[in-house]
């Protein structure tokens, strides 16, 4: 078959695109950015052609999908309507590609890609397996039985997924644009899980998970006693984390995880136990864990002059805040610096508050104006980033023509942070060091 997929430097589908190229499919894609993105390298592997412009011819059999971050009024979805060509929703394919394989789908507010990349990175190891991580990167190979997704609740996109299991990682308010409250939230995850065929893995810790009464069977994981496999023995050093599992009062195995700070021994907790009932062997578990390298854009460290840069895809208070103490629990003789370019005008309205206490724990920040593709500025009036920047105890604005307000900073872990593109900002950051030099 053939697809054509406008937005494809997006996340996620340049990830579909990658999956549907392997599983022998003819794929092209429209975006009208034209720099070059982290997304574009499973293309380029690929050789799937990226057009920027409306002059290519299109196939009249070519399946369409589109990203949501396109109006219904975009040139190129014009386009491909008045071509009468067939039009199919992103997470209707999703869904169809779920229901070909036994799926791990891997969902919550945060922590989705880091917990989809650990168990890929295990399940690959030993048996094979498709993978569709948030970062980009997915692959295919219809002879793999098993398919590691991250699901994603944005616009209620995963109920088109049908799950042989489920991990929940954590449920909170988020997506204040497509969702009414936190109980429309639970909601939509309850009808989410309760479609799961086999297992749930769910976060016990979390409040808003234990609200949810799951008919298939669940296995809960996290600190708290209350939990069927509970984390203890926990030990922070600047190597990363070392833990134990335990299974109520039975010791369930010790674990070396080469991240930084609780919410990933969380995400690594949640992969241990999914692998074993796997059938995968503990110390096998182990000894991959050791190797595990993070997903693109997840704690991303560069070295830059004196400074060490680390470039995270964190846009929620909470987000943040785990990215800042990860980074204090790794350097923590540095000074600590965070950089963040909110993106959407509804969560910086619903979450400014909980933005500025989170970046409030870096000694500075400094913050962008509000990155959004999908929102209009005029429908939130005063909203912008200075709603964030009057809480803030050291902050400032900043953009690539005021970077030099770090040319002194020596030193330091500079944390940028954003769902949104910030190589322009860390670009410039790079040339300024390199003129110092």
């Amino acid at each position: 078959m053939k697809y054509y997929c406008i937005g494809i430097k997006g996340s996620g589908m340049a990830t579909l695109a990658n999956i549907l190229h392997d599983l022998g499919n003819e794929v092209s894609g429209y975006d009208d950015v034209k720099e070059w993105k982290f997304t574009q390298s499973g293309l380029e592997e690929r050789h799937i052609p990226i057009y920027t412009d409306s002059t290519h011819h299109i196939d009249p059999d070519t399946i369409v999908t589109y990203s949501k971050a396109f109006s219904e009024d975009h040139k190129e979805l014009k386009r491909v309507k008045e071509l009468g060509l067939t039009i199919k929703a992103y997470n209707e394919i999703i869904g169809e590609l779920t229901d070909q394989f036994q799926t791990i789908s891997v969902c919550g507010t945060h922590g989705k890609t880091t917990t989809s990349s650990l168990l890929k990175h295990v399940i690959e190891n030993v048996y094979g397996c498709n993978y569709f991580i948030g970062d980009g990167s997915g692959y295919a190979n219809p002879k793999n039985q098993l398919f590691v997704i991250e699901s994603d609740e944005f616009n209620r996109h995963f109920l088109t997924y049908h799950p042989t299991y489920t991990v929940i990682t954590n449920i909170e308010l988020e997506h204040t644009e497509c969702y009414r409250d936190i109980d429309d939230i639970i909601q939509t995850f309850a009808q989410f899980a309760n479609r799961t065929k086999k297992l749930i893995v769910a976060c016990g810790d979390n409040e808003n998970i234990r609200k949810i009464t799951f008919q298939p069977e669940v296995i809960y994981y996290g600190f708290s006693e209350n939990n069927d496999i509970i984390i203890k023995n926990l030990v922070h050093n600047q190597n990363g984390n070392s833990f134990d599992l335990y299974e109520k009062e039975t010791f369930y195995g010790h674990y070396d995880l080469p991240l930084y700070g609780d919410h990933m021994v969380l995400n690594a907790a949640a992969c241990i136990i999914l692998s074993r009932k796997l059938d995968i062997a503990d110390n096998t578990i182990h000894d991959l864990l050791k190797t595990f390298r993070n997903a693109k854009r997840r704690f991303a460290e560069e070295k830059v002059g004196t400074n060490i840069v680390i470039d995270d895809y964190a846009h929620h208070p909470t987000e943040i805040r785990m990215t800042l103490q990860a980074a204090k629990q790794k350097y923590p003789d540095r000074k600590l610096i965070a950089i963040f370019k909110p993106n959407t005008y509804s969560r910086t309205e619903a979450f400014y508050r909980e933005f500025a206490d989170a970046l409030n724990i870096a000694d500075s920040a400094y913050l962008t104006e509000i990155d959004c593709n999908r929102e209009k500025k005029e429908d939130y009036p005063g909203v912008s980033s200075q709603l964030i920047l009057n809480l803030l105890k050291n902050g400032k604005m900043i953009d690539e023509k005021t970077i030099d307000q770090l040319k002194e900073e020596e030193n330091a872990v500079i944390c940028m942070m954003s769902c949104a593109s910030i190589e322009h900002l860390k670009q410039a950051y790079k040339e300024l060091k390199k003129e110092k030099e």
